[in-house]
């Protein structure tokens, strides 16, 4: 039996997948559960009773947590063993973040240390580099951050000023400049540092011990949120680091920036999931106790209404970052197997998924701002005390959608990376757009050809591909060489993917769910798909609507929206029944149960 072709990344709008393709959650092994369990055990016995001294910056206490976390090796769940790690697969790298993601200030300094510290060095340093440093990082014995950011270069990263220029006996590159924003910059042993040699058009990267000569650090910034994260500004004055300290090659750097923030932003997905699962857990609890009018405030339909979409708007994104991890795991799997070097296959696997990390990144920032937002509200003013913990959670969710690249970047680019795989012959996207084209002429097909339990839903689906595709194909010949510059079609046509992706993660994983527990067993998990294809149809609508009504006009605009509420067509549905239903379930369980 032939292998079925692995999907590519952004392939998802042009090709169905099949449910027993997809990973999901519920089919965590033991050991991925141990794992789990024991970074949970952590941050119950180290974060938790521990959170208002982090949050104010007690001298020494993060570094020790890290240390004790290296010892436990959470720092090296994604080094290889040979270089003091565990070496587990991508997928358990992210459970272990979305567990950790609950852990508040001490969540970004693990995100920070683990990934943007540790992996540039792992995946793009000499055979010395990575014997010197990475054990050192993966025990905690040395703590790592990144330094990208200057004040004049936020989003665009290589307009950078910081310098590097080779000393005069060719042993030393002097590095002058500053950086900010720097997390763990107040404790880091090594940074990962970006400059411009010479006159060069693209950023190298070079390790930067911290007690290099010239170094020099701001106080620690003043923040709305994670303030127990150390964040600080960095200046390099004639800073000498031995030739040998280079990463990879000269004007790697840009890439090597890109590549690292991609994984950055998939690890944000499933960590800013762990928060939302917590602050769920937190708003049943508090609305099971709180009463009003003489019963709990968790028996009011409104208060239902906030907690079933806190869970729908977390299972999605949890359906989606998971599918999207095995994914990653696949395509490293079969590069490996093609013969490169598993850090190269990582690399390669994980850039193959850029559109989706970046799908992903938006979706799941803007999933916990939402959780967290419902959850003062559900509290009420015990929610905007800082006695309570969703106060601490709502400021410390806000960051994360200006992380690894703003959303609003993250939504540009996962159109523009879409489009340029287009360009280069590695996506089809041209001949299903004009098969769509096509079908807008044409007299429409009203036959059902679906069946069962989603019917409507698969059905649905292909209606939304059929949007991004009519859409973007339609702006691509309409605008052309313009298109970059209509920021704002650019991201009516990324709300679209972002939700399409969203919808089939979700119906893919309880199709899936069907087959292995039977229906009944599965239908809470049926009410959140349909919620939310139901819902997401009419933004689908508006977002198309939009982008077609700023460039198309005529015949052409009226032939495209008959097409836009024909693709986003749904049967009627009892949304508030179903939100009922799910909102019952953990209420009675008293946490997020799913």
């Amino acid at each position: 039996m032939s292998k079925v072709k692995a999907i590519k990344g952004g392939e998802f709008v042009i090709r169905d997948t099949a449910p027993s393709d997809v990973f999901i959650p519920e089919e965590w092994t033991e050991e991925q559960n141990m794992i789990a369990s024991m970074c949970q055990d952590f941050l119950n016995q180290e974060i938790t009773p521990n959170l208002d001294r982090i949050d104010s910056m007690e001298e020494g206490l993060m570094p020790a947590i890290l240390e004790k976390a290296g010892e436990l090796g959470l720092l090296g769940l994604s080094v290889p063993e040979d270089l003091g790690g565990m070496g587990v697969d991508f997928k358990t790298s992210l459970l272990a973040t979305e567990v950790l993601g609950t852990g508040y200030s001490f969540s970004v300094a693990y995100g920070a240390h683990t990934g943007i510290g540790t992996l540039p060095v792992l995946y793009y340093g000499s055979e010395e580099q990575k014997k010197k440093y990475v054990p050192k990082l993966a025990n905690g014995e040395w703590k790592a951050a990144y330094c990208l950011t200057e004040p004049s270069s936020g989003s665009d990263a290589n307009s950078g000023k910081t310098k590097a220029e080779l000393s005069e006996d060719g042993k030393h590159y002097i590095i002058n400049g500053q950086k900010m924003w720097i997390t763990n910059g107040g404790f880091a042993n090594l940074f990962t540092v970006f400059a411009k040699i010479d006159d060069d058009k693209n950023l190298t990267a070079f390790l930067v011990e911290a007690d290099s000569e010239g170094i020099s650090l701001n106080a620690e910034e003043k923040k709305m949120g994670i303030k127990g994260s150390s964040t600080r500004q960095v200046f390099f004055n004639n800073v000498k680091v031995p030739v040998e300290n280079m990463l990879s090659e000269r004007e790697n750097g840009f890439k090597i920036a890109l590549n690292i923030l991609n994984i950055g932003r998939i690890k944000l997905a499933a960590g800013v999931l762990g928060g939302a699962k917590s602050a769920i857990t937190e708003s049943i609890n508090y609305a099971n106790e709180r009463e009003q009018f003489g019963r709990p405030i968790s028996k009011y339909g409104a208060i239902r209404h906030k907690i079933a979409e806190q869970v729908i708007k977390s299972f999605v994104v949890e359906s989606a970052t998971y599918r999207a991890g095995q994914n990653i795991d696949d395509a490293i799997e079969a590069f490996v197997e093609s013969g490169m070097s598993k850090s190269e296959a990582t690399l390669k696997g994980i850039e193959q998924f850029a559109p989706e990390c970046a799908i992903l990144k938006v979706a799941g920032s803007e999933c916990l701002d939402f959780v967290v937002d419902e959850a003062v509200q559900i509290h009420g003013g015990m929610g905007y005390s800082a006695e309570s913990s969703v106060e601490r959670a709502y400021r410390d969710a806000r960051i994360n959608r200006i992380f690894e690249g703003t959303n609003e970047i993250n939504r540009m680019l996962t159109v523009d990376m879409i489009l340029r795989r287009a360009m280069k012959g590695e996506l089809d996207l041209m001949g299903p757009a004009q098969a769509v084209a096509g079908e807008l002429m044409s007299i429409p097909d009203f036959g059902d050809t679906e069946e069962g339990v989603f019917a409507n839903e698969y059905k649905a689906l292909k209606g939304f591909k059929k949007v991004i595709l009519m859409v973007a194909g339609s702006a691509v010949q309409k605008l052309m060489q313009t298109l970059s510059k209509e920021q704002e079609v650019l991201m009516n046509i990324a709300d679209v993917a972002i939700w399409t992706y969203l919808a089939e993660s979700t119906l893919l994983r309880v199709d899936k769910l069907i087959g292995m527990r039977g229906e009944e067993a599965c239908k809470h998990e049926i009410a959140i798909v349909k919620t939310y294809f139901y819902d997401v149809a009419d933004k689908i609508n508006k977002a198309g609507k939009d982008a077609i009504n700023s460039f198309a006009e005529g015949d052409e605009a009226k032939m495209m929206m008959m097409g836009l509420k024909r693709f986003t067509k749904t049967e009627a549905f009892n949304a508030k029944e179903a939100r009922q239903m799910i909102a019952t379930r953990v209420i009675e369980s008293n946490r997020y149960d799913f």
